[in-house]
């Protein structure tokens, strides 16, 4: 079964504060947390922050603004006394604890603001975030305090595959990580400068939503398991687990764009997946993709492939990388040659390919 991220969370906080526990006797304050301008105390503030805020967005579901959070533990401002080490890690188990319940009380649809790229993310993408934010704030801290640090490949494997769709992996997870947020080398790979984590793109038609697959779902999907969704009767069809497969391909080729991946088709009225569409793969130099899509047996007849499809097209017509879409039908396949014609996609010629089949083309 598919993890959201909870169990991760609890983990991640849980090495983190182990590890830190040895260097209780050191000042925090005094100490720079690797090649940050943070001190190790002040990058310790910012994990507990991004961990309350993460719960905070998720619990909430914040729509279009990012409640800010910001711990500051030295205690002047309310005539306390400061912190010490130990109080640290403390908040940092206690903020962690707030986003793994947060993470498991939230309904599967649940989403939240936040401002890169796609301005939102789902309960996976939240622990995600929150679990890169403490193993690469510790690996920082840890630098700076001398302690040898590194982090569980399969915490590592859990990040990369949700927010970092775009990363080729590596043998190394963990390796892998640390370089793409600029923290490594790795042979054969140019050292990074900048780097954003992505979380996936979710686009709403009247009755659906159109959720994008990450890798960690698709390789779920391609051998049998639900990718994370609750499915319709007969659902995932197997064009839909196809697509997965040729997800997880393009990623683990270092070629996957997640926005020209696979998306689910989700029920907004009962949260079902009905179907999957998508693209099969980035457009080329002359600004062309291919669109492919199918439904569940169970949820055909009810224009949701037509509603998705047109959505989908919109949205890929409105860049300045995509100038056509087309998709390939077999000639005996009239509902979705129905589909694509309500769409606006015309056939390209009266022949068909050395498959068998029609092509059809959209134009911006």
């Amino acid at each position: 079964m598919l993890s959201m991220g909870g169990n991760e969370v609890d983990e991640a906080v849980a090495s983190a504060v182990a590890l830190l526990r040895q260097a209780l006797d050191r000042d925090w304050a005094e100490v720079n947390a690797a090649r940050l301008e943070w001190s190790c105390r002040q990058t310790a503030e910012h994990v507990a922050s991004d961990l309350v805020a993460y719960a905070g967005q998720l619990a909430g579901r914040a729509k279009s603004a990012y409640v800010p959070f910001e711990i500051s533990i030295d205690g002047s401002e309310d005539g306390l006394d400061p912190a010490d080490n130990a109080g640290i890690l403390d908040v940092i188990t206690t903020t962690g604890a707030l986003l793994t319940a947060a993470i498991r009380t939230a309904p599967r649809d649940a989403r939240g603001f936040h401002p890169y790229p796609f301005r939102s993310a789902n309960r996976e993408g939240f622990a995600a975030m929150g679990i890169a934010e403490v193993l690469l704030h510790t690996h920082d801290m840890a630098e700076g305090l001398g302690l040898p640090y590194e982090a569980p490949a399969h915490l590592a494997e859990f990040v990369l595959t949700r927010i970092f769709p775009h990363v080729q992996p590596g043998p190394d997870h963990w390796q892998t990580l640390l370089w793409a947020t600029g923290r490594a080398n790795l042979p054969g790979r140019a050292q990074l400068a900048e780097w954003r984590w992505t979380n996936n793109l979710v686009l709403d038609t009247e009755r659906l939503r159109l959720e994008g697959v990450t890798p960690a779902a698709a390789a779920d999907l391609s051998v049998g398991g639900t990718g994370g969704f609750d499915w319709i009767e007969g659902g995932p069809f197997e064009g839909t687990r196809e697509a997965a497969g040729m997800t997880l391909k393009a990623y683990e080729a270092g070629v996957h764009r997640p926005e020209f991946g696979l998306y689910v088709l989700v029920r907004r009225e009962d949260d079902l997946a009905v179907g999957g569409m998508g693209f099969h793969g980035a457009p080329d130099e002359e600004g062309k993709a291919e669109v492919g899509y199918d439904l569940a047996e169970a949820a055909r007849g009810n224009g949701y492939a037509t509603e998705a499809l047109r959505t989908l097209a919109e949205w890929a017509l409105a860049r300045d990388d995509v100038r056509s879409l087309f998709a390939t039908i077999e000639p005996a396949n009239v509902p979705s040659q129905g589909v694509i014609a309500r769409v606006g996609f015309v056939p390209v010629s009266a022949e068909t390919d050395e498959e068998g089949l029609q092509a059809y083309e959209l134009r911006g």
